[in-house]
């Protein structure tokens, strides 16, 4: 019998071990046979092999070489897992899907927490080959994703992923779940990409720069925040007022700005 895996300090590594919270987990995913299924993250199995024994078949983005043969050696009874073994920075979810010939992919995962914000944004990037996603992140980060204009957790990642995704919060998931314990309580988020007519229109380069910019600084009104983007008069013909701090505006609020070509 092979010895449990050494967690890894540098990869971020938590495994979950906890059987209540993995089977709720699995439930909420709701695996299907016709899903083409993609774990991020793999790491001892724990997702992997109830998600491979509901659907038959997984794919599993792995960078840790260490924990690869272990699982290719308890799949081979389960189902057929293929294992991309990349950075999942670099993984083409877009690419993905049109190679297996499927329109969306379903995405799940127990996120390394050092870098859930930019594994979240490249998902964000790849929003219409994606049919859902379902993460374990650090509470504070979802309680960030799901936050209301006005709250003293709304900002950047907030915006932007409301701006592609409807945000789900499902319940929270203590530190002894997992294997070693990490120091926060974290959370399972559901995130469904909205449909092609619901989408904003902006550059989406401009709206990075511009969400970028006006939280940069919190305490700044729009005006101060965003004056190398444009002046006070352009944004006040998007509807907004300049002397506002950009913590009270709506998600669409930055889509106007962003539209705006006032340099």
């Amino acid at each position: 019998m092979n010895a449990p895996a050494r967690p890894k300090k540098s990869f971020g590594q938590h495994f979950l071990h906890e059987r209540r919270y993995i089977d709720r987990i699995v439930s909420v995913i709701a695996p299907r046979a016709e899903d083409f299924l993609v774990e991020i993250g793999p790491g001892e199995g724990a997702l992997t092999f109830p998600l491979l024994a509901a659907a038959g078949k997984l794919t599993a983005i792995e960078l840790d070489t260490d924990l690869i043969p272990t699982l290719e050696a308890k799949a081979a009874s389960v189902g057929a897992l293929s294992i991309v073994h990349a950075d999942v920075l670099k993984v083409d979810f877009t690419a993905m899907a049109q190679r297996a010939g499927v329109a969306r992919l379903r995405i799940a995962g127990n996120l390394p927490y050092y870098i859930s914000s930019p594994i979240l944004f490249h998902c964000v990037d790849h929003a219409a080959a994606i049919a859902d996603m379902h993460f374990m992140l650090q509470k504070e980060v979802v309680d960030r994703m799901a936050a209301e204009p006005g709250s003293k957790v709304y900002g950047r990642l907030s915006v932007m992923l409301q701006l592609a995704c409807r945000v789900e919060p499902l319940f929270d998931v203590p530190p002894g779940a997992f294997r070693p314990p990490p120091k926060v309580d974290s959370s399972v988020v559901r995130l469904v990409p909205l449909p092609a007519d619901a989408r904003h229109d902006a550059d989406p380069a401009r709206l990075h720069a511009v969400v970028k910019a006006a939280f940069a600084q919190r305490r700044k009104t729009l005006g101060n925040a965003l004056r190398q983007l444009m002046d006070a008069d352009a944004i006040r013909s998007a509807g907004i007022d300049p002397k506002a701090r950009a913590e009270v505006l709506a998600p669409m609020d930055f889509v106007a700005l962003a539209k705006l070509r006032d340099a």
